[in-house]
Formats: structure tokens, sequence, C-alpha cells
């Protein structure tokens, strides 16, 4: 007796119809007659009573479908205990800080037993690999729609001034952007990431003034690294803030608030890989 006959004769058994069963399977109708056959041999017994018009179980028939169906589903479970939990891949970018940890503790409450891979890359990285199916979903800010992948908005974050904390203003529990007019902006290379790039000089052109150029290109820790020791400033994600230590950098909320950049979860646009739901309610959760 093989499982696969169990499989063939429960199908049937529900459709009572061979060529709706074998529909259901994908496979042939002489496939599947032909394995009812060799199960019904190997039984000693025939478990359909088949007629031009009809197909229903005989009283042998009726006696196996339930002793069928526990060991395909003790078959399934054996499979399940050995084969490794399907795993979620996110795509994450530089400045995510709390707002990442937090994330992943909801998840890891939800759904504890399922391995997590994080993958930091850049923006048009992350979303290439949504749409083509080797990220389960990423986190990203700002980003132009891209075919095969749609943005589901999660939260605001807001952008800090950082100066060199022997600065005047490091001093102040606010700055007004206008008041940074005076300082070289060390930002980084628009092409790496204009909505940041485009909202920043933006703010700085309502203020009424042209940001000066400062040095561009690094990480953000080589820029903060130069903030420390020359009189420059450029802006941090507020999450990302609170998790830096740089004693000779402040971070400053800016005057009126308001300058952020919304963060959403990109996720295929087809039928979402698993655990994705899980990831969005452990979303919600993290802004409670």
């Amino acid at each position: 007796m093989e499982l696969r006959q169990l499989g063939y004769f429960v199908a049937v058994a529900e459709e009572l119809h061979f060529g709706r069963a074998a529909e259901r399977l994908h496979i042939v109708q002489s496939a599947v007659s032909m394995q009812i056959q060799r199960l019904e041999r190997e039984l000693g017994a025939e478990l359909f009573d088949r007629t031009p018009r009809r197909v229903r179980l005989t009283a042998a028939g009726e006696r196996l479908l339930p002793k069928a169906r526990a060991v395909l589903a003790a078959a399934e479970e054996a499979r399940a205990a050995v084969t490794p939990a399907p795993g979620l891949r996110i795509g994450t970018g530089a400045g995510l800080g709390t707002h990442l940890d937090r994330v992943l503790a909801a998840f890891a409450r939800r759904a504890p037993d399922v391995p997590v891979e994080l993958f930091e890359l850049p923006a048009r990285e992350r979303l290439a690999r949504v749409a083509g199916g080797r990220l389960d979903a990423a986190f990203v800010r700002a980003v132009d729609p891209v075919p095969g992948v749609r943005v589901l908005p999660l939260w605001p974050d807001p952008l800090l001034a950082a100066l060199p904390a022997g600065h005047p203003l490091a001093a102040r529990e606010e700055v007004g952007i206008a008041e940074l007019a005076r300082l070289p902006l060390s930002l980084t290379e628009r092409s790496n990431n204009p909505p940041l790039v485009d909202l920043v000089v933006g703010a700085c052109r309502e203020a009424g003034f042209e940001p000066l150029p400062g040095p561009a290109g690094g990480s953000l820790r080589d820029t903060l690294a130069a903030i420390g020791v020359r009189p420059l400033w450029t802006v941090v994600h507020a999450s990302h803030a609170r998790v830096l230590h740089s004693p000779r950098v402040a971070f400053v909320p800016f005057s009126p608030p308001g300058l952020a950049l919304p963060t959403g979860l990109a996720v295929p646009t087809a039928a979402p890989p698993p655990h994705v739901r899980t990831l969005l309610l452990a979303c919600r959760d993290h802004e409670n």
C-alpha cells in the first residue's frame, strides 16, 4: 500500500467522480483508476460501487476513508517535523535604528519558530529583490514605484540635525533650519538617496537659503566623525540617532517639526510570501 494510492482514494471518495478527482490531482483519469484498482487488489475488497451514472463508497470504502485520512495527516506531520520552517527574508537600510529592533522583537513574539534573515542593501536593490522574489519584504523610505512591488505605509520618521557638540546651537532643545545657513551641509550624493537629499535641500530653500556644500560621500559614521571636529551639520533619522554613540555630536530636533520621510514595507503585488502578514502585524505592534 502506497501513500499515493491512499491520496487517490481519498480524492475519489470526496469527489465521488473519477474525472473530477483526476483534475484535482492534476493527473489523467486512467492513472487514478489504475491505482485504485491496485489498492483494491491489495486489500482484497472493492472500495467503490461504480455504475455508468454514479460512483459511491462501498461499506469497505466507508471504513477505510477515516483511516486513510489519518495516515495521510500523519505523513504530512512527519514531513513537517523534519522540514525546516520557511524563513522570512527582509531587506533593510541604514537608519532604521530602534524601529527595526522593536519590529523584530514583536515578530519574534508572534512567530517564535520562524527564522529571519536581514539583508542591508541600497533601496533600489531591495526593491529589485522583492520584485524578483529574492526578498519577501523590504523596509523603504519614499521610493518611486517599481513594477511587481507595492509599498504599504508604516510610519513617518522625523529627521534631527546633527551638529558639533560644542556648537552653541547644540545646547538648544530645538533648532530652526534657517539657523544652520552659515554651516556647511554634509550630505550624501543625491544619486545615493534622492528622497532625503531633495527633502533637506528643499527645506533649506524654503527657509530662504542655499545650503553651503560640505564634504559629501562616505558613510554616516565618517560624516559624524567629521562633524565632531569641524563646524558642519547633517541630518539623521531620530530612530537611528537613539542607537548612535557619538559624544562629539549632538542631535537636535527641528523647529517647526515635520521634516520626515515616511517609512513603508515593500511587498510583492502578487500573493504575499509566508509570514509577511505576521510581519505587518508586528509593525503595527511596534507602533503601539
